[in-house]
């Protein structure tokens, strides 16, 4: 159990390095996004495109927990550190990548460190300061990120556009370097030492329950599919049958009997598959279907980025007045909105588009700021770490469930023209395949996108609506609940 220093802990240089690990964060989930057509376009494996997320999403949703875990037995700043490490040799992997296979290896590797990056600060944060503290300084978090989220389209498209697309990697080396320099400088923690090891046959089953079920997903696999589904199920149940005997279990399946953890995680896998299929698919909409440029595709979810972090900074700020049930149920009634308009909005042009981005943008604000910290206030402190990681594995595994399905839609939309080159979506996607392909190629391959994504809008609309639905029954959590600190350790600082 670790607690942190707070005579040599340096508050201020603390948040600066944190803030510099969420705008990786931030940085890689936009800048990605924006130049993923174009990297299509350069490497070619157009059916790949999904994995390039999707890598990223199943190694870092299997990781989460983990890092968790090892941060509640072992510190944050040793887990966090290390997350950082492992995050920018994916990156340095990725802008070096010269395949698509070799560029979903390298987003895997990153995957892996952001298992650490991801959970790691909010819980930080929430070890240093008290919950009005903590409201406040989870909105000023919300704005850092979508600032650097805002930026991030915009740097990605001129990236893109004037220097090449493996520069979108190659940019998170300096961040890296310089917040791993202020945690280690700034950040100070006591660690009670104790004889628990990690729960490694229940990492070794969730990892393979996470990545059967996102292959099973994916629907790459045609009729051999079932494998993946049987695998699943299998390892789903031995996960489960061996965390309810540990001594020290991965996954404490004692917190899922609380109401606000269950609901929390819920909502979170279901809204994060539709934020990630929005963040993936809107900017391939505005560049395959409507042939925009990069910049334009990236501009398309700037407004998410933009009202994120205006409502996440209100809702820092309104949470002590009218809790966590409130903000929950608006973030989720906004998100709904925009999700089920989406499919109506996508035909009606740029401006209607980023004004459904903008609010589901504003809905993710409220809602997640109130579900992180109800989440961290419902638990002890020990449990601090895997409580916030578990919040965002739930997240991400609903993402990569979402893009993997969603992915196969529009593969599947694709082969429905089979006199198409080979290859040629995604030569559709780079100016110069364009004019290799011709127009009543580049067309044909615009409708066959349209209607591909035309499905994946509605299937974002089906999971806001079903969040809507989840936040109706969330309960009203005292503000202050098992937050106590305990008692300061007497073994030496880990630094």
């Amino acid at each position: 159990m670790s607690v942190p220093d707070e005579r040599r802990t340096h508050r201020g240089l603390t948040i600066a390095g944190l803030v510099l690990c969420l705008a990786m964060a931030a940085l890689e989930a936009t800048v990605v996004a924006t130049a993923m057509p174009t990297v299509t376009g350069d490497l070619g494996g157009i059916q790949y495109y999904s994995w390039v997320t999707n890598a990223y999403l199943i190694t870092s949703a299997i990781t989460v927990p983990i890092f968790g875990k090892l941060a509640d037995l072992h510190g944050r700043k040793p887990v966090l550190l290390a997350g950082i490490a492992i995050f920018l040799l994916g990156s340095a992997a990725s802008g070096a990548a010269q395949s698509m296979p070799a560029l979903i290896v390298s987003r895997a590797i990153q995957g892996l460190g952001a298992g650490a990056m991801q959970p790691m600060p909010i819980t930080i944060i929430a070890d240093i300061f008290g919950i009005e503290e903590r409201a406040k300084l989870q909105g000023f978090f919300g704005a850092a990120w979508g600032f650097f989220g805002l930026v991030g389209p915009i740097i990605g498209g001129v990236i893109v556009e004037n220097v090449s697309w493996r520069w979108v990697f190659y940019m998170n080396l300096p961040f890296g370097v310089a917040a791993a320099g202020l945690l280690v400088t700034a950040l100070h923690e006591r660690v009670e030492r104790k004889k628990r090891r990690l729960d490694l046959a229940g990492a070794a089953l969730l990892a393979s329950f996470v990545t059967a079920l996102l292959l099973a997903s994916s629907g790459v696999h045609g009729s051999g599919a079932w494998r993946f589904v049987l695998a699943t199920v299998l390892s789903f149940a031995a996960f489960i049958a061996v965390e309810r005997r540990a001594e020290e279990p991965l996954l404490p399946l004692s917190l899922f009997t609380r109401r606000v953890m269950a609901l929390s995680s819920a909502m979170g896998a279901v809204i994060g598959g539709a934020m990630i299929a929005i963040l993936t698919y809107v900017p391939l909409f505005i560049q395959g279907v409507r042939g925009g440029t990069p910049t334009q595709a990236g501009s398309s979810i700037t407004p998410m980025l933009v009202t994120w972090p205006i409502a996440s900074s209100l809702a820092g700020r309104l949470l002590p007045r009218v809790g966590f049930r409130a903000l929950v149920r608006l973030g989720m009634g906004c998100t709904g909105a925009a999700a089920v308009a989406l499919p109506f909005i996508a035909e009606q042009g740029p401006l209607a588009l980023r004004v459904v981005t903008g609010l589901f943008g504003f809905g993710m604000g409220c809602a997640n700021t109130a579900l992180v910290i109800a989440v961290q206030t419902s638990v002890r402190w020990e449990q601090r770490g895997i409580a916030t990681a578990s919040t965002m594995f739930f997240r991400t595994i609903g993402g990569a469930v979402a893009v993997g399905v969603m992915g196969g839609v529009i593969v599947a939309a694709l082969g429905k023209d089979p006199s198409l080159p080979k290859d040629a979506a995604s030569q559709a996607l780079s100016r110069e395949g364009m004019s290799t392909l011709g127009p009543d190629v580049v067309q044909r391959i615009s409708g066959l996108l349209d209607a591909g994504l035309g499905t994946v809008f509605w299937m974002i609309a089906g999971l806001g609506f079903t969040a809507f639905v989840a936040a109706l029954f969330f309960p009203d959590v005292p503000l202050e609940t098992m937050t106590s600190k305990p008692a300061p350790a007497s073994a030496p600082p880990a630094h």
